[in-house]
């Protein structure tokens, strides 16, 4: 019998694999079975029509060979879009998920079967792979980041099981939608071969705009999830102070931590030139950060850079990500006027931990949260009494548990403590623009004193005209203080850049009736998915205004039969417009 020689050669590796399917066969193998079988009958077509050749099954995972790179990851995206269109319309019970490894390296051949490094290498990835996306070592992203049109994203560096060194993988989040942009929108991106000069958009607004992807935790430890989350806060606030450039908000990029997001698509709704996408991993007193800013229509990189340094470096790694990324959108930009070593919170990196920590706590709105996060923030300031930011946020986390029983002390005693903390982080942090942030909510809120609130969110807007958290509260003290217009136009920019929060639309529904803008006070109530009392009330106004009495009167019963008839009188004595005169108005739009 003849003995066939094994040959080596050049390759491309597919590896794929069913998420899932020992669990799905416990559950009902019969209806596994059938699932797996008309999966692969959907992707063994997709492989061979790409030039693949399977040499590899085990029923629920798929291993082939492909020799042009291009076609090997122009088949693993229709293969997921394909399985993703079937998700869609079968019951969840039927759904299948798939990961895919895909890797370019010598292999041997032997008759049918291929071994080597190339196969291994493409198993370990997909077996890191999230469900229905495809992970790429970097020998596959060189060959095919200007050929494939899709966002591709940068996760760093990682370690393989039972391989030596380190490797650099990318992650491609395949979409259902047309990966083709339509002319229209390509008209209103920023090409990057336009040497960072900012395009006039079809809605007249120069400025290139930004998203923040949320940052990949390679460590997979929820315990270091308030490093990697609290790094990227702060990295958008740094872009957020640079006046050239719009970054959309950390409530857009952390509500897609958790959910796919096609990146052509949000480009498209939110307007964006610019996504940045990246990683961080930490061992011990450790840390590496990869970073990246792509184009998101063509999927290109445009730049980016990995830093390993030790934890007391994190401010010079994030200044530095700042500055290479504002020189390469806008290379006009004074990065060095930022002036951030005057805005940082501290300068010992265990003051920053906490700070971070208690951030991470903060967030979440509850009474132990909040308490953990108070004490997290004491701790910073005790590790180092001039982090500045420290004193704000506790404060904040002291605001937001006035009402609700979260604390020891009374509200009046948390009043008192916030105003004495919150001069303190004044004193120490004149430049910092959530100090002012905060000051100007306490002067608006606990203090009603309008003029010294507008005096603080002009500053805050001075230091970052950029950040929702400063437009919505000085808009809204300009139109207290009768600057309706100016108020308005910064109520719906930070709209723009936090179009999730509905906080804002209630803010623009208030700052349209303040107005007598009516009709769209009315327009921004119907975009509301669960209208809040006072801003019902000032829709039933608007509809009164305009004398359309019978839509009125039909909102206030529905009003009426939610909250009860006491609530109406309740919510209209709780309006304030600083004005006695819209106030008066208001009464008799409602009642008469």
């Amino acid at each position: 019998m003849e003995t066939i020689k094994p040959t080596r050669k050049l390759a491309t590796i597919l590896a794929a694999d069913c998420v899932n399917f020992s669990k799905l066969m416990d559950s009902n193998e019969e209806l596994a079975l059938h699932n797996i079988k008309v999966c692969r009958g959907l992707i063994d077509p997709i492989i061979e029509e790409h030039g693949g050749r399977i040499f590899h099954t085990a029923g629920d995972s798929v291993v082939a060979e492909f020799s042009s790179v291009v076609d090997s990851v122009n088949a693993a995206i229709e293969f997921q879009k394909t399985l993703t269109d079937r998700n869609d319309n079968v019951a969840e019970e039927s759904q299948m998920e798939f990961r895919i490894g895909i890797h370019l390296d010598d292999v041997i051949i032997e008759g049918d079967n291929i071994y080597g490094g190339g196969v291994n290498v493409a198993a370990r990835l997909e077996s890191l792979c999230e469900p229905g996306c495809i992970l790429l070592s970097r020998t596959v992203h060189e060959k095919i980041v200007k050929r494939i049109e899709i966002a591709i994203d940068n996760l760093g560096n990682t370690k393989l099981k039972n391989i030596e060194g380190d490797f650099e993988i990318y992650q491609i989040s395949p979409s259902l939608k047309d990966r083709t942009a339509s002319a229209e929108l390509n008209a209103q991106i920023v090409s990057p071969s336009d040497n960072g000069v900012a395009k006039a958009t079809k809605d007249g607004n120069l400025k290139p705009r930004l998203m923040m992807l949320p940052f990949r935790n390679l460590n997979k430890s929820e315990d270091n999830d308030f490093l990697v989350d609290g790094i990227v806060d702060d990295i958008i606030t740094e872009l957020s102070m640079i006046n050239s450039i719009e970054i959309m908000s950390r409530n857009m990029t952390f509500d897609y931590k958790d959910n796919p997001i096609d990146v052509k698509e949000a480009a498209e709704k939110y307007k964006l030139n610019y996504v940045i996408t990246g990683s961080i991993r930490s061992a011990g007193n450790r840390v590496r950060i990869s970073a990246e800013l792509g184009d998101p229509i063509s999927g290109e990189s445009i730049w980016s850079e990995r830093y390993d340094r030790t934890m007391d470096d994190v401010f010079e790694i994030q200044d530095e990500i700042v500055s290479k990324m504002a020189n390469t959108v806008l290379n006009e930009i004074e990065v060095t006027s930022l002036s951030r070593a005057k805005r940082k919170p501290t300068n010992k990196m265990t003051s920053y931990e906490y700070l971070l920590q208690g951030k991470f706590h903060k967030r979440k709105l509850t009474k132990e949260d909040a308490n953990i996060a108070v004490d997290m923030f004491t701790n910073a300031i005790e590790s180092d009494p001039n982090n500045g930011r420290a004193y704000a946020e506790r404060c904040c986390t002291w605001a937001d548990g006035l009402g609700h029983n979260w604390f020891d002390e009374s509200d009046d005693d948390l009043h008192k403590r916030i105003r004495t903390t919150l001069e303190e982080a004044y004193e120490l942090t004149d430049h910092d623009w959530d100090c002012h942030r905060l000051l100007c909510n306490i002067s608006l809120h606990l203090d009603l004193n309008y003029d010294k609130a507008e005096a603080h969110g002009k500053k805050a807007f001075e230091l970052n005209s950029n950040n929702p958290m400063v437009l919505a509260p000085y808009g809204k003290l300009l139109i207290l203080n009768g600057k309706y217009e100016r108020g308005i136009e910064l109520l719906q920019k930070a709209h723009e850049l936090d179009p999730l929060s509905q906080q804002l639309v209630d803010d623009l529904v208030w700052g349209s009736y303040t107005l007598g803008d009516y009709d769209t006070c009315i327009e921004y109530s119907y975009k509301i998915r669960k209208i809040r009392p006072n801003t019902w009330l000032l829709k039933i106004a608007s509809f009164g205004a305009l004398k359309r009495l019978e839509e009125r009167d039909e909102e206030i019963s529905q009003f009426v039969e939610v909250h009860g008839k006491d609530e109406l009188s309740v919510q209209l004595g709780r309006l304030n417009f600083n004005s006695q005169e819209i106030g008066e108005a208001t009464k008799n739009y409602v009642l008469n």
